[in-house]
């Protein structure tokens, strides 16, 4: 089955050439298999894509999304009153899943979002933000592989958790 974007693309496309009804068609279609809503307004650049197919996404009709992005599951873009601008997103950033980004925010490049973050202020170039609401906990540039290769080399598995309870 495609990934949402895909229809995106037909419904975008649709969209900008003014052919009527057909983009709600797509819209409708994408709501149904995916249970989200990708708006034809919406502008999101080549190379980005949803994760998991971009199943349980939200985007507002006027978000604009770059290219060469990551978005992550259950991604929700969305405006806040009384502004009339929404959310701008730069180029490869990775977005992880659960994230809420809110109102009229500008997420530059290289950004990080860690997954389960509230977005409700921009974003300087290769932050890394988390929490609630999204704090700077460090830069990409600081790291020593590039997150956005997806890189699958380290082989071990992480170590359990450790019974910290007095005894």
């Amino acid at each position: 089955m495609p990934n949402a974007i895909f229809f995106y693309r037909i419904e975008r496309w649709l969209y900008v050439h003014h052919i009527p009804v057909l983009p709600k068609l797509f819209q409708l279609l994408i709501f149904l298999m995916y249970n989200s809503k990708i708006p034809p307004r919406a502008r999101i650049g080549k190379g980005s894509f949803f994760i998991c197919k971009g199943v349980s996404v939200v985007v507002h009709d006027k978000a604009e999304i770059g290219e060469n992005n990551r978005l992550g599951i259950h991604l929700v873009i969305v405006g806040q009153g009384p502004y009339k601008s929404v959310c701008k997103i730069g180029n490869n950033c990775w977005i992880g899943p659960n994230v809420t980004i809110q109102g009229p925010v500008v997420i530059d490049d290289g950004v990080v979002i860690a997954p389960g973050s509230v977005v409700n202020k921009s974003v300087p170039k290769n932050a890394i933000v988390a929490g609630v609401p999204a704090k700077i906990i460090g830069y990409t540039t600081d790291l020593n592989y590039d997150i956005m290769k997806g890189e699958a080399w380290d082989e071990s598995l992480r170590p359990y958790l450790e019974d910290k309870r007095e005894t």
